[in-house]
């Protein structure tokens, strides 16, 4: 008997079986390279299975708003309702924080940072975010309490918040408790908690202790006006409790938040990306050719060594 063949027929595998191989790949390779491959691999990763989280926070640094909107149009689309985790950066417009919210049924992550939302926006689409347990809206600098005390009292499962802003933005303000207070009387759940370089005093960060038990750690760099040596309530009720700050040692380190979820897991982008809507190879072609872009054929550059493009903006802590 000969040798058995050793040549295996991947695009054979059932749907099922490709949708769990195809959501470990990055996403550069899901949107460029698989759909190319075949015919089956193309529906395959078309499939809302491959599309539950979807991370391009980094590339949405670098491009145009109307092409932001259309990229999250594209790839919340594929979900079908499926969504898990979205990140992305630098939303501007109205339309696309509404399309979001009608997609978010099964949104458990959510990161809108340097998103151009108001609280306005906040109070139109805070209702259909209800399954959210993890926010960013880091840097968002037109929000503020009456958008964070929306986001409380109608996401009841929220256990991670963040809420950092630019040290520009916050540089010689008067100290304001406003938002400490909101996160106090409506988020009991808490167990993670950014607010670097904020103006809150130490008075509403002891009402955030007293009013968020489950705390496990707690960012505080930059707020100067918080001062918790020899601070009762947290010696005695969180010995637990990891802190960072008030002062900045260093350039941001890592916040110790290892649960995969809550996790800032970006991937760089610097590919090439035409946008279309299905890759199917036409049953009467073979290989590549044929392709058929079916909506519109955007060019997307992504760039990988744009030299300031962080310089405006320190990264997230």
């Amino acid at each position: 008997m000969g040798e058995a063949c050793e040549f295996r027929c991947w695009d054979e595998l059932i749907p099922d079986a490709l949708g769990v191989i195809f959501k470990n790949v990055s996403l550069q390779e899901r949107v460029t390279v698989i759909p190319r491959v075949c015919k089956s691999w193309a529906k395959a990763v078309s499939e809302p299975y491959c599309w539950q989280e979807i991370d391009i926070e980094e590339w949405s640094n670098h491009c145009q708003p109307d092409q932001l909107d259309q990229m999250i149009h594209m790839l919340v689309n594929r979900s079908c309702g499926t969504l898990r985790k979205l990140c992305v950066s630098g939303l501007q417009s109205e339309t696309v924080f509404t399309f979001i919210a009608e997609n978010a049924g099964s949104l458990r992550s959510l990161r809108l940072a340097r998103s151009s939302m108001s609280d306005s926006i906040v109070e139109q689409i805070s209702g259909k975010l209800s399954m959210i347990s993890f926010l960013d809206v880091s840097y968002c600098i037109k929000i503020g309490a009456p958008a964070i005390e929306i986001i409380g009292k109608n996401c009841k499962l929220l256990e991670g918040l963040c809420r950092n802003m630019h040290p520009l933005d916050t540089a010689g303000k008067p100290l304001q408790d406003d938002e400490a207070i909101a996160i106090a009387t409506t988020m009991p759940k808490l167990k993670h908690l950014e607010m670097a370089y904020h103006r809150i005093s130490t008075s509403g960060v002891d009402q955030i202790l007293s009013n968020c038990p489950k705390l496990e750690f707690l960012d505080l760099r930059g707020c100067w006006g918080v001062n918790l040596e020899n601070n009762m309530l947290l010696k005695q009720n969180f010995p637990m409790l990891k802190v960072l700050g008030p002062f900045v040692l260093g350039a941001y380190e890592s916040d110790g938040w290892d649960d995969d979820d809550y996790s800032d897991s970006s991937e760089d982008l610097p590919w090439d990306y035409i946008a279309g809507g299905e890759y199917y190879v036409d049953d009467d072609s073979d290989g590549y050719e044929g392709m058929n872009m079916i909506e519109d054929e955007l060019q997307f550059g992504f760039y990988e060594g744009i030299e300031d493009a962080g310089m405006y903006w320190p990264p997230s802590p």
